[in-house]
C-alpha cells in the first residue's frame, strides 16, 4: 500500500489522521519534532521520523519514497497575537513542505489549514470557499500566517488539495488544545458568554474528509471541514448538558469584551506577562464565525457527526485520562 508522509502527526487532528490511515491500510511516515512529547502515537504501528519542519533537508529526506504528504502540522498560539514562531511554522515550514513535495514528485499533498482563511458569514447566509478573506481585521499572526500559506500552496505547482477545518472537538487532545474549553466550561473557569459563535465539527469527521482528500476532491480546490453552526450561548448551554455542569450566567456584551481585551494588552505592555485574554482574541470571540460546508459533504464524503456526540467523546477521554 501507498506511503503517507504525515506532519503534524503527535498533534490533536493528526492522531486522528494516523489512525484513519492506518485503518484503510495506508504506511504512515511520521514526521516528528525531536525530543517532542507522542502520548498519542506510541501504540500506533506507524514510522517516525526525527526533523523539524524548519529544515528543509530533513522534511526531504522524510518525503523520499513517499507517494503522498498530508501536511497538518501548524502553530496555532494566539496569545500573543504577534510571534514569529508561527510565520516560522506555518509559512516557513509549509514552504519547506512544498519543495519536497517537488523534489520527490509525490502524487498528491492534501495541506490543513483553517476555515479562517475564509470570510465567514451569518447563520442564515454563512460563508463558504468563494468567501473573501476577512481574517485581516484581528491581527492575529496565525490567521495571517494560515492564509499566507494556503496561497503559497495553490501558487507552488504541486498537486494539492486543501482541506480547512472548523473548531474541532474530540478524544485524543492530549495538551489540550480546543478542548481546553471543554474542560475549563466544565471546572467554572468560563466567566461568561461571548457575543458570536462559531462552527463546530468532530475531529474524527475531519480526519476522514482529510484521508478522504489524497484520493477524491479536485486538486487546486479547497475545502471548509466542519458541521454545526452555533453562538456561543447555544454551545455551551449544549456543553454544559453533556458535561453535567453550569454554564456561565453572564453574557458578555460587545463593549464589556472589547474593554478586557484591551486590559489584557495594558497588563502585557507594562509588565511583560500575558493575560488570559488580548484584544484580537476578544474581537475573535465578538464575531459569528459561521460557514457553509456542503462542498465537502459532495466531494470528499466529509461526515456529520453529530456535535453532542464530538462533545461527549471529548469529555469521556479527558475524564478517563485525568484531566478532570
Amino acid at each position: 500500500m501507498a506511503t503517507v508522509l504525515l506532519t503534524g502527526a503527535n498533534g490533536f487532528l493528526g492522531n486522528h489522521i494516523a489512525r484513519q490511515l492506518l485503518e484503510k491500510q495506508y504506511t504512515v511516515r511520521a514526521l516528528v519534532r525531536p525530543g517532542g512529547p507522542t502520548p498519542t502515537l506510541d501504540d500506533l504501528p506507524v514510522e517516525r521520523f526525527s526533523g523539524d519542519l524548519q529544515d528543509g533537508s530533513a522534511v526531504v529526506s522524510a518525503a523520499d519514497g513517499c507517494q503522498y504528504i498530508i501536511h497538518a502540522a501548524a502553530l496555532a498560539s494566539v496569545n500573543p497575537a504577534r510571534n514569529k514562531a508561527v510565520w516560522d511554522t506555518n509559512l516557513t515550514g509549509t514552504e519547506n513542505v512544498l519543495r519536497a513535495a517537488r523534489i520527490t514528485d509525490v502524487e498528491r499533498l492534501v495541506y490543513v489549514g483553517t476555515a479562517n482563511v475564509f470570510g465567514f458569514g451569518t447563520k442564515e447566509q454563512p460563508g463558504d470557499e468563494t468567501s473573501s478573506y476577512m481574517g485581516n481585521r484581528y491581527g492575529l499572526d496565525y490567521m495571517d500566517s494560515k492564509r499566507a500559506a494556503s496561497q503559497r500552496v495553490l501558487q507552488s505547482g504541486v498537486p494539492a488539495v486543501l482541506v480547512h477545518p472548523t473548531f474541532m472537538l474530540g478524544p485524543f487532545d492530549h495538551k489540550p488544545t480546543s478542548g481546553a474549553l471543554l474542560l475549563g466550561l466544565y471546572k467554572g473557569q468560563v466567566a461568561g458568554i461571548p457575543a458570536g459563535g462559531k462552527n463546530y465539527v468532530h475531529v474524527a469527521d475531519v480526519a476522514t474528509a482529510t484521508v478522504n482528500a489524497l484520493t477524491r476532491g479536485r486538486t487546486g480546490e479547497q475545502y471548509i471541514l466542519g458541521n454545526q453552526n452555533l453562538s456561543y450561548a447555544e454551545a455551551f448551554e449544549l456543553m454544559a448538558d453533556v458535561m453535567n455542569c453550569k454554564m456561565p450566567a453572564l453574557s458578555v456584551p460587545k463593549r464589556l469584551a472589547w474593554f478586557i481585551g484591551q486590559l489584557g494588552a495594558l497588563q502585557y505592555r507594562l509588565t511583560g506577562k500575558l493575560a488570559r485574554l488580548n484584544p484580537a482574541m476578544v474581537a475573535v470571540a465578538n464575531d459569528g464565525h459561521y460557514f457553509n460546508v456542503q462542498k465537502a459533504i459532495d466531494e470528499l464524503q466529509l461526515p456529520q457527526t453529530p456535535i453532542r456526540n464530538a462533545i461527549k467523546d471529548a469529555f469521556d477521554w479527558f475524564r478517563a485520562n485525568g484531566y478532570c
